[in-house]
């Protein structure tokens, strides 16, 4: 009999899986957990007790993990994990801030798609968490693809989009890149607008993150008008789900398949959330 439970989090991404206990997981039951999460492209587990030990484990079994990368105060990761990222707005006894991407909103993104090989997986694990505010919103690039209007389908196909490496998502420069917010000369790396997804073949939107993004041979105007088109579509409210914070949930999305942004909140509330990232497998490609 299986142990695990889905309960859709909205029509188009996203499910709760029900009686699992992500420390100990089976086989079979992680085999479930895959399954689901290939059909959902994002999957909520709440009530969870996880070590670090813990999270990187159940992590791993989706594939390599990254090495969490140099957060905005100049430190790594947790100290002994080189694999977990603190996001945070917490400040230390110095004044200086434990984590990442602070209190403010993290605009609709794909976790580091400026790479040539962009991660396959996030997950995000909450220890602390704001009264109000941080919620954090997923969008299916799945079913945005499948409804796409004829007319931007035909304008997009055969296209790349240069994802920008400048900013990160809440708006911060990253550590050792020059300062540039001009998409024609930024430095970034050019991916297929749809791109097949790499385990599945289904065709998805790849679109990165709008800030500093161009559309490889267009015009600049043309490249603008044309992204904030895809953008405005791709982030309907029917493509996407917003999920609020527990204490012990960990919710985890397909960076090849959605997009997802983060609600701003009090600065002066505390939000703890420890995240883990699996490399990708293979680069973005277009639909054969």
């Amino acid at each position: 009999m299986s142990q695990v439970e889905l309960k859709p989090l909205s029509d188009s991404v996203g499910a709760e899986v029900q009686g699992v206990d992500l420390s100990n997981l089976d086989d079979a039951t992680f085999g479930e957990v895959a399954t689901a999460f290939d059909a959902h492209h994002g999957l909520l587990f709440r009530g969870q007790d996880l070590s670090p030990d813990d999270l990187v484990a159940f992590s791993r079994r989706f594939g390599d993990l990254d090495h969490a990368p140099i957060m905005e105060n100049g430190k790594t990761a947790v100290a002994g994990y080189p694999e977990i990222y603190i996001v945070s707005n917490i400040k230390d006894g110095d004044g200086k801030a434990i984590g990442s991407l602070g209190a403010g909103e993290a605009v609709w993104h794909t976790d580091m798609s400026y790479l040539d090989n962009p991660p396959d997986i996030s997950m995000l694990y909450a220890l602390e968490v704001p009264p109000a505010g941080g919620d954090t919103s997923l969008c299916s690039m799945a079913s945005a693809h499948d409804e796409l209007p004829a007319h931007l389908r035909e304008k997009v196909t055969g296209l790349s989009i240069k994802h920008d490496g400048t900013f990160n998502s809440g708006g911060f420069l990253r550590q050792g890149v020059r300062e540039d917010s001009d998409p024609m000369t930024c430095e970034g790396q050019p991916h297929p607008v749809i791109c097949a997804h790499p385990r599945t073949g289904r065709p998805v939107l790849y679109l990165g993150r709008r800030r500093n993004a161009y559309v490889m041979g267009l015009e600049r105007q043309e490249s603008e008008d044309l992204l904030d088109a895809l953008w405005e579509f791709a982030t309907l409210s029917e493509y996407t789900f917003t999920h609020q914070w527990r204490v012990g949930d960990l919710l985890m999305w397909d960076n090849r398949a959605t997009m997802h942004r983060r609600e701003p909140f009090d600065a002066d509330a505390r939000r703890l959330m420890q995240r883990t990232q699996i490399k990708g497998g293979s680069q973005p490609r277009p639909v054969a």
